[in-house]
Protein backbone atom coordinates (compact mmCIF):
# COMPACT_ATOMS: atom_id res chain seq x y z
CA UNK A 1 0.00 0.00 0.00
CA UNK A 2 2.65 2.53 0.59
CA UNK A 3 4.11 1.44 -2.38
CA UNK A 4 1.31 2.50 -3.94
CA UNK A 5 1.27 6.18 -2.64
CA UNK A 6 5.07 6.66 -2.82
CA UNK A 7 4.54 5.77 -6.84
CA UNK A 8 1.38 8.59 -6.64
CA UNK A 9 3.44 11.21 -5.03
CA UNK A 10 6.44 10.56 -7.35
CA UNK A 11 3.89 10.63 -10.34
CA UNK A 12 2.39 13.89 -8.99
CA UNK A 13 6.00 15.16 -8.26
CA UNK A 14 7.10 14.90 -12.35
CA UNK A 15 3.86 16.12 -13.63
CA UNK A 16 4.65 19.44 -11.37
CA UNK A 17 8.02 19.71 -12.50
CA UNK A 18 6.85 19.20 -16.23
CA UNK A 19 3.96 22.29 -15.61
CA UNK A 20 6.66 24.37 -14.44
CA UNK A 21 9.53 23.36 -17.19
CA UNK A 22 6.11 24.14 -19.78
CA UNK A 23 5.74 27.51 -18.13
CA UNK A 24 9.11 28.62 -17.68
CA UNK A 25 9.75 27.92 -21.34
CA UNK A 26 6.26 29.65 -22.91
CA UNK A 27 7.48 32.88 -20.44
CA UNK A 28 10.61 32.56 -22.73
CA UNK A 29 8.84 32.90 -25.80
CA UNK A 30 6.36 35.69 -24.42
CA UNK A 31 9.44 37.54 -23.66
CA UNK A 32 10.96 36.75 -27.26
CA UNK A 33 7.72 38.35 -28.69
CA UNK A 34 7.57 41.42 -26.60
CA UNK A 35 11.08 41.99 -27.60
CA UNK A 36 10.00 41.87 -31.75
CA UNK A 37 7.02 43.32 -31.14
CA UNK A 38 8.88 46.48 -29.48
CA UNK A 39 11.40 46.63 -32.87
CA UNK A 40 8.11 47.26 -35.09
CA UNK A 41 7.54 50.16 -36.54
CA UNK A 42 4.02 51.03 -37.53
CA UNK A 43 3.37 52.24 -40.94
CA UNK A 44 3.28 55.85 -41.88
CA UNK A 45 0.04 57.13 -43.88
CA UNK A 46 -0.15 55.72 -47.37
CA UNK A 47 3.12 53.53 -46.54
CA UNK A 48 3.42 50.09 -48.36
CA UNK A 49 5.95 47.55 -47.13
CA UNK A 50 8.04 46.45 -50.39
CA UNK A 51 7.00 42.99 -49.77
CA UNK A 52 3.44 43.54 -50.33
CA UNK A 53 3.83 46.02 -53.59
CA UNK A 54 5.33 42.87 -55.01
CA UNK A 55 2.53 40.79 -53.96
CA UNK A 56 0.17 43.03 -55.33
CA UNK A 57 1.92 42.94 -58.82
CA UNK A 58 2.41 39.12 -58.70
CA UNK A 59 -1.67 39.27 -57.53
CA UNK A 60 -2.49 41.72 -60.34
CA UNK A 61 -0.41 39.60 -63.46
CA UNK A 62 -1.87 36.03 -62.64
CA UNK A 63 -5.66 37.87 -62.66
CA UNK A 64 -4.52 39.42 -65.68
CA UNK A 65 -2.71 36.16 -67.09
CA UNK A 66 -5.84 34.32 -66.27
CA UNK A 67 -7.99 36.27 -68.38
CA UNK A 68 -5.76 36.86 -70.95
CA UNK A 69 -5.25 33.03 -71.72
CA UNK A 70 -8.61 32.42 -71.72
CA UNK A 71 -9.52 35.22 -74.60
CA UNK A 72 -6.76 33.93 -76.40
CA UNK A 73 -7.82 30.60 -76.17
CA UNK A 74 -6.03 28.52 -73.89
CA UNK A 75 -6.93 24.85 -73.45
CA UNK A 76 -6.44 22.80 -70.27
CA UNK A 77 -5.81 19.18 -70.42
CA UNK A 78 -7.38 19.93 -74.03
CA UNK A 79 -10.53 21.41 -73.19
CA UNK A 80 -11.91 25.09 -73.22
CA UNK A 81 -12.56 25.86 -69.15
CA UNK A 82 -15.77 27.18 -68.41
CA UNK A 83 -16.32 31.19 -68.35
CA UNK A 84 -16.53 30.47 -64.15
CA UNK A 85 -13.40 28.58 -63.55
CA UNK A 86 -11.57 32.11 -65.46
CA UNK A 87 -13.80 34.84 -63.94
CA UNK A 88 -13.83 33.15 -60.33
CA UNK A 89 -9.91 32.85 -60.05
CA UNK A 90 -9.47 36.11 -61.48
CA UNK A 91 -11.42 38.03 -59.64
CA UNK A 92 -10.28 36.47 -56.42
CA UNK A 93 -7.00 37.56 -57.25
CA UNK A 94 -7.44 41.11 -58.46
CA UNK A 95 -9.57 41.80 -55.44
CA UNK A 96 -6.38 40.01 -53.54
CA UNK A 97 -4.25 42.32 -55.15
CA UNK A 98 -6.78 45.45 -54.78
CA UNK A 99 -6.48 45.12 -51.42
CA UNK A 100 -2.46 44.29 -50.87
CA UNK A 101 -2.16 47.74 -52.84
CA UNK A 102 -4.61 49.34 -50.23
CA UNK A 103 -2.52 47.65 -47.44
CA UNK A 104 -5.19 45.98 -45.77
CA UNK A 105 -4.35 43.10 -43.38
CA UNK A 106 -7.04 40.89 -44.98
CA UNK A 107 -5.51 40.41 -48.52
CA UNK A 108 -2.33 40.02 -47.47
CA UNK A 109 -3.43 36.80 -45.17
CA UNK A 110 -5.46 35.94 -48.47
CA UNK A 111 -1.93 35.94 -50.30
CA UNK A 112 -0.90 34.62 -47.76
CA UNK A 113 -3.08 31.56 -48.06
CA UNK A 114 -2.93 31.44 -51.53
CA UNK A 115 0.95 30.96 -51.30
CA UNK A 116 0.44 27.93 -48.70
CA UNK A 117 -1.53 26.06 -50.99
CA UNK A 118 1.03 26.60 -53.96
CA UNK A 119 3.78 25.15 -52.03
CA UNK A 120 1.22 22.07 -50.45
CA UNK A 121 0.68 21.56 -54.34
CA UNK A 122 4.33 21.83 -55.29
CA UNK A 123 5.22 19.55 -51.66
CA UNK A 124 2.61 17.15 -53.49
CA UNK A 125 4.07 17.10 -56.92
CA UNK A 126 7.49 16.15 -55.89
CA UNK A 127 5.98 12.93 -54.97
CA UNK A 128 4.54 12.50 -58.25
CA UNK A 129 7.20 14.06 -60.44
CA UNK A 130 8.82 11.10 -62.76
CA UNK A 131 11.24 13.78 -64.23
CA UNK A 132 13.69 15.80 -63.20
CA UNK A 133 12.27 19.04 -64.76
CA UNK A 134 9.02 19.07 -62.85
CA UNK A 135 10.96 17.98 -59.91
CA UNK A 136 13.34 21.49 -60.56
CA UNK A 137 10.16 23.31 -60.79
CA UNK A 138 8.23 22.35 -57.85
CA UNK A 139 11.16 23.09 -55.31
CA UNK A 140 11.59 26.71 -57.62
CA UNK A 141 7.94 27.30 -56.67
CA UNK A 142 8.47 26.18 -53.23
CA UNK A 143 11.33 28.33 -53.16
CA UNK A 144 9.76 31.75 -54.33
CA UNK A 145 6.27 30.91 -52.48
CA UNK A 146 8.32 29.73 -49.13
CA UNK A 147 10.07 32.94 -49.92
CA UNK A 148 7.09 35.56 -50.00
CA UNK A 149 4.89 33.50 -47.46
CA UNK A 150 8.48 34.29 -44.98
CA UNK A 151 9.27 37.91 -45.94
CA UNK A 152 5.26 38.94 -45.73
CA UNK A 153 5.10 37.65 -42.07
CA UNK A 154 6.57 41.24 -40.46
CA UNK A 155 5.03 43.11 -43.21
CA UNK A 156 1.83 41.42 -41.93
CA UNK A 157 2.56 42.16 -38.17
CA UNK A 158 3.20 46.20 -39.21
CA UNK A 159 -0.10 46.15 -41.00
CA UNK A 160 -2.06 45.31 -37.77
CA UNK A 161 0.19 47.31 -35.84
CA UNK A 162 -1.94 49.80 -33.67
CA UNK A 163 -0.57 53.20 -33.87
CA UNK A 164 1.95 53.82 -31.09
CA UNK A 165 1.98 57.74 -31.10
CA UNK A 166 0.44 59.99 -28.61
CA UNK A 167 -3.02 60.99 -29.43
CA UNK A 168 -3.86 64.25 -28.66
Amino acid sequence: MASRERKRSERRKRKERGADRRAQIAERYEERNRAARAELVPLREGERPAIVTAGAVISALVAASVLVAYVLGARVNGDRPHVLQVIVPALLMGVMSIGMWRTRYWAVLGFQAVLALLMLEAALGLVSAGAIAPVLGNLALIAVAGTLFYLMVRAMARIQMPDRRPHG
